[in-house]
């Protein structure tokens, strides 16, 4: 299974922002942490907000934060909420796969693909930034040090 990259920079975004350092970061800091496009971060944390993990204020002392929600988050429940849970395949389309109606790989990667989000189930966002995460993310951000939370 291979994410897309709206999901992926979903995750670093909140994983950014669960190391909990004391400037709330704008999603323009947060692009450039990450060094991805700024529009792409900008409807990634549109999305994030929607979902209701992250939370935006705008203007002087705004910035981004994880909502509570967003901290204890299940890495699974989010994947899941971001890619869709679609078939890994697709059997019926524009040119129908001859095979579809006794086929067994569907069933399989239908499985294998559960398998891997039942893998993320357990993961929560804080646990996505345990050492040695956080101090990487903090030292990319520029501080050396900040509390957990």
């Amino acid at each position: 299974m291979r994410l897309t990259k709206f999901t992926d920079l979903a995750l670093r975004v909140m994983m950014r922002l669960a190391v909990g350092d004391s400037d709330l970061p704008t999603t323009r800091e947060v692009a450039g942490v990450m060094r991805v496009p700024y529009t792409h971060t900008a409807k990634v944390v549109s999305r994030l907000q929607h979902l209701g993990l992250v939370e935006a204020r705008r203007g002087r002392g705004g910035g981004l934060t994880l909502t509570a929600a967003g901290r204890t988050a299940s890495v699974g429940r989010l994947v899941r909420e971001l890619e869709g849970v679609g078939d890994v395949v697709e059997c019926e389309g524009a040119t129908p796969c001859p095979l579809r109606s006794a086929c067994r790989l569907r069933g399989a990667l239908r499985g294998a693909q559960e398998a891997f989000f039942a893998t993320l189930d357990p993961l929560t966002v804080e646990e996505l930034v345990e050492s040695p995460t956080r101090p990487l993310l903090l030292s990319l951000t520029g501080h050396s040090s900040a509390p957990p939370g």
